[in-house]
């Protein structure tokens, strides 16, 4: 209950920043102004169409599978919020405590391609069906290597509690972790990178073979969330609107909404699983204790303070990346689509989780 009294409130206020972040970053990439005129800089804007969308008529067509109509974007909300459920927020706050929690959140959030299917399909609309099935394909393909992704991590660290992923890369690691150093081909000594902390101890630099995991996960998680290049279900020139293209009010907000808390979410998994968590960046380094300052004791104020901070801050930086991506690269094809996920992410990410048993048999 904590965690979704904490969650909810955020992500509608994420949601709200997100946009205006999205357009003034677009404007900047565009070389532009983006939002000027409501609110000093544009600020209220995103307000203002938040308002205007709450005060539309909401419109069911006649010939549309009512049930299906109004149940679809609230299924792939509550698909997508329920995931922030086993999130740990510092060393001392979490969620659910399951220890599955990993499990738990990839299969919850897969229940949001019943809620497209739904949407396309109840509109009784050709172009929203079409634009429903497109989405299904993309989101059911692009799942493979982000999973498979997901699993190199935690075929590494043993565990699917992502509080315990988070504990492993930081000083707070319940076991001593060692960094073989090569000279030569030859590993030639040990680091202690438990002691150290900071980023050695994250999952990218411990194991290496995990940052091309975290790359397909990215990639992946593009695609999950029907973000550009990826956003063919959305493609305005070719599909008008998509799954949604029938939905207008607070209905099609609920859908943004949702867009938005899959950008969240999976930026979150990708910084538990690949940037260490609520840990610090800062390394220990002689007698100056950085990462022991900044992380602070398990369960009081100053350690919740810090491990909010830096998992935030790592979080959202990967959104700010997402939103450049967006706006930096072109959309690709369906059949560009389906090659990138099906001859390359697969074969190289099914080599990762080979290469990541081999290196916690051997290496760890």
């Amino acid at each position: 209950m904590g965690t979704f009294l904490f969650f909810l409130p955020f992500l509608l206020g994420f949601t709200v920043v997100g946009v205006y972040a999205e357009r003034k970053i677009s404007a900047f990439i565009q070389d532009r102004m983006g939002p000027m005129e409501v609110g000093k800089y544009g600020l209220l804007q995103t307000v203002a169409d938040l308002l205007k969308l709450i005060q539309k008529e909401d419109i069911v067509p006649k010939a549309a599978d009512r049930i299906l109509f109004l149940t679809a974007p609230i299924i792939i909300f509550v698909a997508v919020f329920a995931g922030f459920s086993v999130l740990p927020l510092t060393s001392g706050f979490r969620g659910s405590t399951a220890e599955v929690g990993m499990f738990f959140l990839l299969a919850i959030v897969s229940l949001d391609v019943i809620g497209v299917l739904m949407a396309g399909w109840g509109s009784n609309n050709k172009y929203a069906l079409y634009g429903a099935l497109r989405s299904v394909a993309q989101i059911i393909s692009y799942e493979i290597p982000l999973g498979l992704s997901v699993l190199c991590a935690v075929i590494v660290s043993q565990s699917f509690d992502l509080q315990n992923i988070s504990y492993q890369q930081g000083i707070l690691a319940p076991e001593v972790t060692t960094v073989p150093v090569y000279l030569f081909g030859i590993a030639d000594w040990q680091i202690d990178v438990t002691n150290i902390g900071g980023i050695l101890s994250w999952n990218i630099v411990r194991v290496p073979i995990l940052f091309f995991a975290f790359i397909i996960y990215f990639i992946a998680s593009l695609a999950e969330s029907n973000r550009a290049p990826f956003d063919l279900p959305e493609a305005e020139s070719e599909l008008i609107g998509g799954y949604h293209t029938e939905y207008s009010g607070f209905r099609w907000a609920l859908f943004m909404l949702s867009e938005y808390a899959m950008m969240l979410l999976v930026s979150f998994l990708g910084t538990i699983l690949f940037l260490g968590s609520w840990n610090t960046p800062l390394p220990n380094i002689g007698p100056v204790m950085l990462a022991d300052w900044t992380t602070g004791e398990p369960g009081t104020w100053l350690g919740h303070t810090w491990g909010i901070f830096w998992l935030f801050s790592k979080t959202l930086l990967l959104v700010v990346v997402q939103m450049w991506v967006r706006w930096t690269y072109p959309r690709l094809r369906v059949d560009q689509l389906m090659t990138l996920c099906w001859k390359y992410l697969v074969p190289a990410s099914l080599l990762l989780v080979l290469l990541s048993a081999v290196w916690r048999l051997w290496m760890l």
